[in-house]
């Protein structure tokens, strides 16, 4: 009896290493799906939890495939000691990252090592209204410091800088391309982030400051033309705010709240 309850255990364990060692990288998905809260999942996810790839996307709704949010496939090595509490993550996505980024802390706190990532200014129009109806183009980059994330109470906590720059941004309802070059800059510290908006060159000028807290925004800021540009531009600037006066000039107030 002794001798079997043995083999029966010892079988167990080699199961259950089995298991372990080639868990597939679908695994990942739901992993990755349930931090982000089903907004996003991973696509034609191949190898292992421990070692695979796959290409990122918007969570399918229905019968509606994963479609890919951002270029290129992205692959991971992912160390087993996450087994034991012990994080060490490597993505790679030559298409989409700068450089390789390191993931590393335990099961409540992760230190990302900094590096940026090619967004499509295309997908701006799933943020709703006006953005669906400008249709935004254009190239945009969002680069970070170091980061701390930590998990707080069923939520995230992040310090550090995240940096969104768009480039030779352009409207299929204006006249004019491209309209400029725009940052955004993420002070992130815990789960608020203060927010600031600026023109780096072009003939649509935006500014403005805001918070982002708790999955909220509340923004205020303006948008006006180039002097010289306000007639071909009125349309585009009329879709985006209400109108109002400052000074000797109209300018569109821009108010998230």
């Amino acid at each position: 009896m002794r001798r079997l309850v043995i083999w029966l255990l010892a079988g167990a364990a080699t199961i259950l290493l089995t298991v372990i060692v080639f868990c597939p990288a679908a695994w990942m998905a739901a992993i990755l799906e349930r931090q982000t809260g089903g907004r996003l999942t991973l696509g034609d996810a191949q190898g292992t939890l421990w070692r695979g790839s796959a290409f990122i996307g918007g969570a399918p709704s229905g019968a509606d495939p994963v479609t890919p949010l951002l270029p290129g496939r992205f692959a991971w090595r992912l160390s087993p000691l996450v087994l034991l509490g012990q994080v060490d993550l490597h993505l790679e996505n030559p298409a989409a990252l700068s450089q390789a980024v390191a993931i590393a802390g335990s099961w409540y706190q992760w230190q990302v090592s900094p590096a940026s990532v090619s967004l499509p200014a295309e997908r701006l129009a799933g943020l709703g209204a006006p953005l669906n109806t400008i249709r935004p183009s254009g190239q945009m980059r969002l680069s970070w410091t170091p980061l701390q994330v930590a998990r707080q109470g069923g939520g995230l906590e992040v310090v550090g800088t995240m940096t969104l720059r768009m480039s030779d941004i352009a409207s299929r309802l204006s006249p004019i391309k491209p309209l400029g070059d725009y940052q955004l800059i993420m002070d992130w510290r815990g789960r608020q982030a203060q927010l600031a908006l600026k023109t780096l060159q072009g003939p649509m000028l935006l500014s403005g400051n805001g918070t982002l807290s708790n999955g909220r925004l509340q923004f205020s800021g303006k948008a006006e033309a180039e002097a010289g540009q306000e007639e071909r531009l009125a349309n585009l600037l009329n879709l985006l705010g209400q109108r109002r006066r400052e000074g000797d000039k109209d300018v569109i107030a821009l108010e998230f709240k």
